[in-house]
Parts: structure tokens; sequence; C-alpha cells
């Protein structure tokens, strides 16, 4: 259809030309000039509506398919900002001498449009949050208070991981969860892999996930937002954190060092989870579960309620008992906290009892 009325209005369009060659060169062969960049213009119509109309709709509509409803807004903003300060200063540029009278109203709309829609699409967030903040403020009819809510983005392992449940429960996260696109389909992929194992850590995730949508002290969002030309989640979450400003909350320990020589800010579960250890010292008394052999000969290793390794010398004769030890040295790792520690002698045990 669209090729149809190509051609048409392209031959049209010939025949005009045509004519007016023919004036110039010879009108004795009007009807010739016509009929021939007619046709030429009928067969340009044919060939190039598709590249003029079909495929760059189509690339509009995959563009706008991947964006979001708050980036498409905001442009749309950013480009009604420009054109109203454009009109503000056309008349003042109209007055400009020639050639610069006709050209600078021109070149200035342009201009503050293209800087009006990118200030917009860059700052969304902290306008959209402005914009909620007020209209907050003026439903409960109390003063806005400081905006301390930012947008969060997830990586696939940190939803499987599920602490991060418990932890939006708690409160002590402040803002937006944001989930791209791409994050949940890589989910739904491990939750639809033939591996069991692998297939039962995506269905936690999606569980997770559930909950997290859930829990109202939290905002979730899911966004098609998608990073062009790349293919690797990872490097996608990189690029999109750097583009929104935003920290990136994972417990993968390569996207958390590739994110940092990036200079994207990084919140990892694993961390807070060493972090809110309790603190033991050298010397303190701990009773712990002995469950298997250690590396080094006579070795047992236990383990703490909040996961922590203790690793027992001499302590393989006392596998599948509990038995008392004292603390002698706590090793801090990228991979968490591990103790060494010391059968506990007959007097010191007396002492921990009375």
């Amino acid at each position: 259809m669209f090729r149809l009325i190509g051609m048409i209005l392209f031959g049209i369009l010939g025949v005009y030309v045509g004519e007016r060659f023919a004036e110039f060169s010879d009108p004795r062969n009007l009807l010739y000039y016509q009929i021939l960049v007619g046709l030429v213009g009928a067969l340009a119509g044919l060939i190039l509506t598709p590249f003029l109309t079909t495929r760059p709709v189509k690339a509009l509509r995959v563009v706008l398919s991947r964006v979001s409803v708050q980036t498409l807004l905001g442009g749309l903003l950013g480009l009604m900002a420009g054109l109203i300060l454009a009109a503000l200063l056309a008349f003042p540029l109209s007055l400009l001498p020639e050639p610069f009278g006709n050209i600078l109203p021109f070149i200035g709309a342009l201009l503050l449009s293209y800087i009006g829609v990118m200030v917009f699409i860059m700052r969304q967030n902290e306008i959209f949050s402005l914009f909620r903040l007020n209209l907050s403020a003026r439903s409960s009819g109390e003063p806005p208070a400081a905006d301390h809510s930012r947008t969060i983005l997830l990586d696939t392992s940190v939803i499987i991981d599920g602490r991060i449940a418990d932890i939006a429960r708690t409160g002590f996260l402040m803002g937006s969860l944001l989930i791209p696109r791409f994050v949940l389909n890589e989910l739904q992929f491990i939750a639809d892999s033939p591996d069991s194992l692998r297939r039962q850590r995506g269905r936690r995730g999606m569980e997770v996930l559930a909950q997290l949508q859930k829990n109202a002290t939290l905002p979730v969002r899911i966004s098609d937002i998608d990073v062009e030309g790349v293919r690797e989640v990872d490097d996608k979450l990189v690029i999109l954190a750097r583009q929104l400003r935003a920290p990136i909350l994972t417990n993968d320990y390569n996207l958390n060092r590739v994110a940092e020589l990036q200079g994207v800010a990084v919140l990892n579960v694993n961390e807070l989870a060493n972090a809110v250890k309790s603190i033991l010292l050298p010397g303190e008394a701990l009773n712990v579960n002995i469950i298997q052999e250690g590396k080094e000969p006579g070795q047992g290793v236990g383990y703490l309620d909040d996961g922590t390794m203790v690793v027992v010398e001499d302590g393989r004769d006392h596998i599948n008992r509990n038995v008392f030890v004292i603390v002698t040295k706590v090793l801090q790792t990228a991979a968490g906290r591990m103790i060494f520690a010391r059968l506990a002698e007959k007097h010191e045990i007396e002492e921990m009892n009375r």
C-alpha cells in the first residue's frame, strides 16, 4: 500500500519536474519529458518508499518498545520546555541584521529543543521524584521532607539469593528497586532450565520477586529499558547503572569488581552480612558442633548460626559433637569471615560453666 502511494506521488513529482525541464530545454517535447521523467519518478518511488516509510516506522517502534514510559514523558516535557524557551528568544533574535535574524531563531529552536530533551531524560529520576514528593506533601497536608529516595538496580544473583526480601522488609533500604526486563528474562531462562538445580534456583528467584512486589515499604519496578549493542547481562547492568547514576545491588563478586572499576556504586549483600555479624576476639569462648574434617591433619570444622566457618585445631576426634573452643585468630577474607580456634582446657570449661 505504501509503495503504491509512494509510486503515485513520485510519479506526479516526476511529471512536474519533466514539465519544468521541458520549458527550459525544448517545449515541443513537453509530453515526452513528462512521460519519461514521470516513469523514472514512479520507479524511484516504488524502490525508495520502504526506506522512507516502512523501515523507519519499524525502527521507531522497536525503539519505543524498549524505552520506558517515564523516559518518553521526560523527553516530551523537555521538548516542550525547549520550544517555550525558543519561542521567548525568537523575537529578540529576529531583530538581528540579515541573515542572522532569519537563521538564528530556527537554529535556536533546534538547539534548545535538543538540550531540553537531553536534560529531562538524563535527570528524569530526580524530576519525577520531585513531582511525587510535592504531590504526597500536598495530599498529606504536611511540609515535604528531605528526599532520600533513589533507584537501586537488582541483578539476577541477588534475587535468587533471597536475602534481599528480608532486607527490604526491615526498611533499611531507601528508594525503589528497579529490575530491568533483561534481568527478568535471565531469571525466567534459569527457571526453565533442564537442569533441576538451576531450575529450582530460578523458581526460587521468581518467588523472591513476588515477595518483593508484595512489600509495601519498598516500591519495585520492572522496566523495559535496555542497552543497545550489548549482550551480556552484567555489562548491560553496569552501563545502565552509569546512565541512571544508580547503585547495583548484588552478591556477585565478579560483577562487584567490574562495576567498581567503572565507577559504579555497588551494594553487596555478602558485605552487609559480614558487617552485621557479631564481633569475636581472640580468647573468647564458643560452643560449636564439629561436623567434618579440616584440610590440615587433625583439624575439625564447624559453623556458627550465621554461617561463619570455625576451624578447630585437634578437633577431628570430636566430629558430630558439641565442644567448647577458644578463639585464637579471626581471618576476614573477600568470601567472608573464618575463625580459628583450639579446644578449651578443662579448667577453662569449668570457668565458663560457673
